[in-house]
């Protein structure tokens, strides 16, 4: 397993690195795949792959002489846990949003 060095939110900061993570959410891929669907080239692709490696949320299997790239799930963990914190926030708003709206429309 890769040690995490990358900061998880930094790597999805990035739109390219956001855009690969969606190719692979759909299935492995090489780093050839990957970069045929951008206009930047192989060696840019490459470094941005590896920030993704580096922040956990995906592994790299070198098979033969290609290497392929999957999304590692447990690397979302620290997203997630973040996401759920303020989706409770917000829920709470919401619904104290939905009882003064109530409150005006009935009184």
């Amino acid at each position: 397993m890769y040690p995490h060095k990358a900061d998880v939110f930094q790597a999805i900061a990035d739109p390219t690195r956001r855009a690969i993570l969606v190719l692979l959410a759909a299935q492995s891929l090489t780093i050839n795949a990957l970069a045929d669907n951008f206009n930047i080239s192989r060696p840019a692709v490459s470094k941005h792959v590896k920030v993704l490696q580096e922040s956990g949320l995906i592994t790299i299997e070198d098979l033969g002489r290609e290497r392929h790239c999957s999304l590692q799930a447990a690397g979302f963990n620290e997203v997630k846990q973040w996401l759920e914190f303020f989706e409770g926030f917000w829920k709470g708003k919401l619904k104290q949003l939905e009882k003064l709206l109530q409150q005006r429309h009935e009184g």
